[in-house]
């Protein structure tokens, strides 16, 4: 540990806090959970309580480099977000502006393909089967009208 305190530390396009706990700086990042954080910090040999804002850049660059390099990290897959690719085939592990790009892309293939999941997403329906009758009303649809006797 360095002696030197920065205040603001980047990693990976992203401006953390430096006294927060290294676990809870590297769950800040869009695509590491608490989980993967705390075996980052693990791999790397870094106490999870200590402060990111203390650690050389030398270590902060190391730690870059692992998660840019997590799926030949030799972790195991389930911990990766996206398994079995459907372009590649194989296990890999998005972080940041990544995950939004590849989720559109997947909407807009589902649209393309016309399944089901494409149609209820571009009627704007719900698509994860939730109940339509009573929630998710959009537009001019106010309350319940009941049948006459």
């Amino acid at each position: 540990m360095s002696t030197e305190f920065r205040h603001i530390v980047r990693i990976i396009d992203r401006d953390i806090d430096g006294s927060k706990t290294v676990v809870d700086a590297l769950s800040d990042i869009k695509g590491i959970g608490l989980r993967l954080a705390n075996i980052i910090a693990a791999k790397m040999g870094l106490s999870p309580s200590a402060r990111i804002g203390y650690l050389p850049s030398e270590k902060i660059g190391e730690i870059e480099k692992m998660i840019k390099n997590i799926d030949e990290s030799g972790l195991p897959s389930w911990l990766l977000n996206r398994r079995k690719d459907i372009e590649t085939g194989k296990d890999r592990h998005l972080i940041s502006s990544d995950i939004d790009l590849q989720v559109k892309a997947d909407i807009e293939r589902e649209k393309a393909l016309w399944s089901w999941r494409g149609y209820r997403h571009a009627y704007g329906l719900k698509v994860r089967g939730q109940r339509t009758r009573t929630t998710g009303r959009t537009g001019k649809t106010v309350g319940v009208t009941k049948k006459k006797r």
